[in-house]
């Protein structure tokens, strides 16, 4: 029998997004509290994206409370409907809460050179010896496990899962009006008010009635809008090339044997690949952001040049770049980059991005990918694209888009070797 109950008076966070955050649970409150959950407000949501919108602060705390509300919300609606089972209420306000807990510094950059996993992370504060762990098992023995298989979306019950992760989830919704708020865009807003009257519990997943598809249209146009305009933002890109090759750089010195003025201490576990959950947990924005500041004066040059660069926004400039002149251009590029004293393994960068704005399951194919569902006036269920005109317009289309980041600076500087440079820069227009 779970020790937790309701508190004696409900306590409510201001939110920008939501107005107010309601917190209503002894157990919510707990979980909050803890080490592993205020870390978050040392992780950024966005990643680099406030060195494009200088407004984009918000972290990833801001982001777990947005979407602990949406799902508290989503169950007010479903309470006493067919299919919902009100037994499952803190367990999916849990997994709401602490779906992102994994996340460490500039997570995508991080991730991609030290081969951390954040969902991996997620699972290992919920299971192992931390204080969410301690927290939930009072619940139940069993309690942690049933969060973590929520968030993995391995829990027997779909339509849990599908509150938190599917085409239209509590996730989805927080971040676009939480991310559209802070950078100031118009792309991210739609009508999320209209979208949780219209929510109804089935066996398998939440589903939406009809008389409310118009609004989920103009959620999906605005997912789609904030990938291309923010998300995806070239800038923030280059920001985020330049610190995967800090990482990066870091790494390969550490290889080879190199004597950094500042000992990168926080980072020795990754480099070995023996990261304890202590080692994961203390490596917060604010240490990384440090190490940035103080390996500006190293005497690695590239080492120097590249957290100068991030720390002052001396970004890389970006053109177009088309695969398919990969094979006659790219060996080139990169060896006139030799020529000219630039190391092409951390100033030549191609960087891609792709977004599906919505998609259908197909069966057979790899990844299955749970639909909108549509609940008609008959009772019946239709797939969204087949009632939409707007939403059937994009549906499995896949845009891809490719970047080839370098430094002009470097090139344009380049006194020595004027042959080379143009070389180069006729390459670099034609790409």
């Amino acid at each position: 029998m779970s020790v937790y109950g309701k508190l004696e008076e409900e306590k409510v966070f201001k939110d920008p997004v939501h107005r107010y955050i309601h917190v209503k649970d002894e157990l919510i409150w707990e979980l909050i509290g803890t080490k592993e959950f205020q870390r978050l407000r040392r992780i950024k949501q966005l990643g680099t994206t406030y060195i494009t919108f200088h407004g984009a602060e918000h972290t990833r705390f801001n982001h777990s409370l947005g979407v602990y509300e949406i799902t508290r919300r989503i169950l007010e609606v479903f309470k006493g409907r067919p299919h919902w089972q009100e037994k499952e209420r803190l367990l999916t306000l849990s997994a709401a809460l602490l779906h992102d807990i994994g996340h460490g510094p500039f997570s995508h950059a991080f991730e991609k050179i030290f081969g951390t996993d954040h969902e991996e992370w997620t699972r290992a504060i919920i299971l192992g010896d931390s204080e969410v762990n301690q927290i939930l098992k009072k619940v139940s023995p069993t309690f942690p496990q049933a969060v973590s298989d929520v968030i993995e979306k391995t829990y027997p019950n779909k339509l849990v899962t599908s509150i938190i992760s599917s085409q239209i989830d509590a996730d989805r919704m927080d971040y676009l009006l939480r991310d559209a708020y802070y950078t100031g865009v118009s792309y991210g807003h739609f009508d999320m008010e209209r979208i949780l009257r219209v929510m109804r519990p089935t066996e398998e997943q939440v589903v939406i009635k009809q008389s409310g598809m118009h609004a989920v249209e103009d959620y999906i146009m605005s997912r789609y809008q904030m990938y291309w305009q923010v998300y995806f933002h070239p800038v923030s890109r280059s920001a985020e090339v330049i610190i995967n090759n800090i990482f990066k750089r870091v790494k390969d010195l550490y290889k080879q044997g190199y004597t950094f003025k500042q000992e990168p201490i926080h980072f020795y576990s990754f480099f070995h690949e023996k990261v304890s959950l202590d080692d994961y947990l203390q490596l917060d924005e604010a240490i990384t952001l440090y190490y940035f500041q103080v390996w500006q004066g190293e005497d690695d040059r590239i080492l120097s040049d590249l957290c100068v660069r991030f720390l002052n926004r001396n970004l890389f400039k970006y053109t177009e770049f088309n695969p398919n002149q990969w094979m006659n251009d790219w060996p080139k590029l990169q060896e006139l980059f030799r020529k000219a004293d630039i190391d092409p393994s951390y100033y030549l960068v191609v960087d891609s991005s792709s977004d599906l704005p919505y998609d259908f399951y197909r069966p057979g194919e790899e990844g299955e990918r749970l639909p909108i569902h549509l609940v008609l006036p008959n009772g019946k269920i239709r797939e969204l694209s087949r009632e939409s005109d707007v939403v059937e317009a994009i549906s499995g289309k896949k845009r891809t888009d490719h970047k080839l980041y370098f430094p002009l600076d470097l090139i344009s500087d380049n006194k020595e070797n004027e042959q080379v440079k143009k070389e180069i820069m006729a390459i670099l227009q034609i790409m």
